[in-house]
């Protein structure tokens, strides 16, 4: 049995990231499906893994850690001579992927997951109707950091560099998210960025967790 566990839910942007990545590098994991609309990610045993409530919680051995990107950079790391590489031994390569990696977290993502929310969750959940002002408020945000980003992607084909990284990766499950919403004129107005869009959605290891996502569903 695969000593790496993965507790959460295949529809979770957060749990969906976790899994893009171990598929990047090709491992053998345990895939422990939760209840969130029971509310199980909110009770025991899932708080022993994760204290706050939230998928996804790993498991690999002894080692017991949450939160997505922590996740994704102990695979990345711990895995190197597996897969595909997505960190870099290069000091200076790996400063400019974790650069972007803190740009995806603290600037691309609070607007995407609004605009997930604002689109997808209410409706999905029960909880009220698209409002407006959210959404262009949020558009106009996300559409600031784009424009950052159709510079950045003019030198280089990926966020950090030629190659595909967990800066490009992180930003898959949200990015996939809203290209099924109005929002996606975000992406395709700007060339570069939509190549990129389209170049990191259509990586195999993102076609296998929209294909566990439809098993589970």
């Amino acid at each position: 049995m695969a000593s790496i566990k993965v507790h959460g839910s295949p529809i979770s942007t957060a749990t969906a990231r976790v899994l893009a990545c171990l598929y990047e590098k090709d491992l053998e994991y345990q895939f422990v499906l939760l209840d969130m609309k029971n509310n199980e990610h909110k009770k025991e045993p899932f708080l022993s893994i994760n204290p706050f409530g939230q998928v996804p919680g790993f498991q690999d051995g002894d080692l017991t850690i949450f939160e997505s990107r922590a996740i994704t950079q102990y695979l990345a790391s711990a895995y190197a001579s597996k897969g595909n590489q997505l960190l870099s031994d290069d000091p200076k390569k790996a400063a400019i992927i974790s650069t972007w990696i803190e740009v995806e977290g603290h600037h691309y993502d609070p607007p995407g997951v609004a605009l997930s929310y604002e689109y997808l969750v209410k409706p999905l959940f029960g909880l009220g109707e698209t409002d407006p002002a959210a959404v262009a408020e949020n558009e106009a945000k996300l559409g600031k950091v784009l424009d950052i980003y159709e510079n950045q992607l003019g030198k280089s084909k990926f966020l950090a560099g030629d190659t595909f990284s967990l800066a490009d990766l992180h930003h898959i499950p949200n990015v996939h998210y809203l290209l099924a919403t109005p929002s996606k004129k975000l992406f395709e107005s700007r060339p570069r960025v939509n190549a990129w869009v389209a170049e990191i959605t259509a990586r195999p290891s993102w076609g296998k967790v929209l294909a566990l996502r439809n098993q589970k569903l």
